[in-house]
This record gives C-alpha cells, sequence and structure tokens, in this order.
C-alpha cells in the first residue's frame, strides 16, 4: 500500500462517505489500474491536518474528495511542492473542476487522475491565504457566516439557510470604504462587494462565473456599483440569467498585485468559501502556474495514443 494514491474525502458534507462508499471509492481506482488509500476527514481542521502531514511525506499525488473548500485546504498544502493535486468533484458546485474540464462523474474522474496528464495553473493569494477560485469582500462573507448560523441554529438546509442568509445580510446593506491600490494608481470606492478572482471571470452573458484560462498570471477585480437593497437584488437577477453589464453594475480590473485597505482594522475575507477574519491591508498577488493539477487528456491525443 506504500504506492497507493492519498485521497482525503470531506466526511463533513452531505451524508458523509460511509464504509460502504469508501470501498466503492476504492474499486474504481482499482479497476482504473491503481490503488487507493482512502482516508475520511469529519471536520476541517482534520482534513488540514491530514493534508500537510501528506505533504510532508512527499507522495506523487494527494487527491482532495470534496467540494472547493476540500479542494482549497489541499491545494494550500501542495502548490508550490510539485506534487499533483488529484479532484474527486463530490461537492455541489465544483467551480474549480468545471473550470479545468474535470469530470463530473465520480468513475470518470477516478479514471482522470489515474491515467490524465498533468498541468500547472496559478492560485491566488492573499495575507498568505491560498485561493484557488476567488476571495471577497463585503456582502459575500456575511452571508456565509450568517448561512452557517442558519444551519446550526434552526437546522435549515444549505440551500434554505442560503436564502434566509442573503435576505438578512441585504436588509443590512453593509457597505465598505475601500481603498484599492494597483502598482502606482490608488482608487477609492464605497461598495458592497469586491470580489477578486484567480484569473478572470467571464462576466456577461450566459457563462458568467465560468473561466476560459487558468494559467493567464492575473488577479480579477471586481467592485460592484450598485448600492441600495433593490439594486443589489436586481444584479443578483441579471447574473442568474446573464444580463450583467460591466458599465452599469461593476467595475472590472487585472493586475497580478493589489492591496486593499479599509477604516476597520479587521476585515471578514472569504477564500474559495470559507470566511477568514484578516488584518489590514489585504495584500493579494497571483501565485504564475504555481499549481500541479491532473487534468483529462485532450481526445484528440487519445485517439492518436
Amino acid at each position: 500500500m506504500s504506492d497507493a494514491i492519498p485521497v482525503l474525502i470531506n466526511a463533513a458534507a452531505g451524508t458523509g462517505h460511509p464504509k460502504e462508499q469508501i470501498e466503492q471509492l476504492e474499486q474504481l481506482f482499482r479497476e482504473a489500474g491503481a490503488e487507493a488509500r482512502i482516508m475520511p476527514a469529519r471536520t476541517g481542521k482534520e482534513l488540514v491536518e491530514l493534508a500537510q502531514r501528506l505533504g510532508k511525506e512527499k507522495h506523487p499525488i494527494i487527491v482532495a474528495g470534496g467540494g472547493d473548500g476540500t479542494v482549497n485546504a489541499v491545494a494550500s498544502v501542495v502548490a508550490g511542492t510539485g506534487i499533483a493535486l488529484g479532484i474527486l468533484p463530490l461537492g455541489t458546485l465544483n467551480h474549480f473542476a468545471k473550470d479545468l474540464n474535470i469530470p463530473l462523474d465520480v468513475r470518470d474522474a477516478v479514471r482522470t487522475i489515474v491515467s490524465g496528464r498533468r498541468v500547472n495553473v496559478d492560485v491566488g493569494e492573499v495575507n498568505g491565504r491560498i485561493f484557488v477560485n476567488n476571495s471577497s469582500l463585503g456582502l459575500y462573507p456575511h452571508i456565509v457566516l450568517e448561512r452557517k448560523t442558519q444551519q446550526r441554529r434552526l437546522g435549515r438546509s444549505k440551500w434554505s439557510a442560503l436564502f434566509w442568509a442573503t435576505l438578512n445580510v441585504m436588509r443590512r446593506s453593509p457597505l465598505l470604504d475601500v481603498l484599492l491600490r494597483l502598482r502606482n494608481e490608488a482608487r477609492r470606492y464605497r461598495a458592497p462587494l469586491v470580489f477578486i478572482g484567480n484569473n478572470e471571470y467571464v462576466m456577461e452573458g450566459f457563462n458568467v462565473g465560468k473561466r476560459a484560462r487558468l494559467d493567464a498570471g492575473v488577479l480579477s477585480i471586481y467592485v460592484t456599483q450598485r448600492r441600495g437593497r433593490l439594486a443589489l437584488v436586481g444584479l443578483a437577477l441579471r447574473a442568474l440569467f446573464g444580463r450583467l453589464h460591466q458599465a452599469r453594475d461593476f467595475e472590472a480590473l487585472t493586475a497580478d498585485t493589489a492591496e486593499i485597505n479599509t477604516r476597520r482594522k479587521h476585515v471578514h475575507v472569504a477564500t474559495d468559501g470559507e470566511v477568514t477574519v484578516m488584518d489590514k491591508p489585504l495584500n493579494y498577488r497571483i501565485r504564475p502556474r504555481d499549481l500541479s493539477v491532473i487534468v483529462p487528456v485532450p481526445l484528440r491525443a487519445k485517439s492518436l495514443s
């Protein structure tokens, strides 16, 4: 089993991963031509500790089985080390896997891990914390915190809690006074949301929220122009139906580094859906091609082999 691929599973998500599911995953890896050591983690802390331990053991591949938060935890350990990240997209949204064209079907994702190819992609970083998708401050981190409170105290489902959390936070409609520094330029904003992406996001049309590439070496920065509650609801609806307009709804910028200051000493910052309290200033940077990820072999390459 020393050559077995370590697979970290977020057992806290959904209904967890009982013994039968773990055995099924092990069988899928055998059918694909490899042995796997499935390691369920029942808390976020346990997940990070397991990832750190595996990183020290210098495995050539470490697999993250879960959603984008699980991928972030493992990516934070393997970025910059040469260890490849394999992805089993077992979460709800799986944005990173989708942008890399990794199959969402578990059997096909396992085959990709065993027989795929390595590519190097960028990661973003804020005050030493990595993100593979995006980071934000303002409305979104507060919605995440409120959603978790709704789930914990009221026992609501994730989507129900998200709905009520959004209503509660929008009712308060918090605004941030932000000083954004890009290279030698400084800009001031009073905005409800600042969004920083790892590479550029599609912000108009029906592919809103997707990225065409993850290796362009840039941060994409979006500052919302809308402030009032009704205007923000309209913004959310237009995003849902692919009808955003840059000039009217947000300002878009790109840079390889950015510094964000606010009047507040501490700021709630979301990174790939997890919220952390950080000291200002927030120092963002892109780390070009610092993460090795296993992705599918192109169909043409398969036909030629």
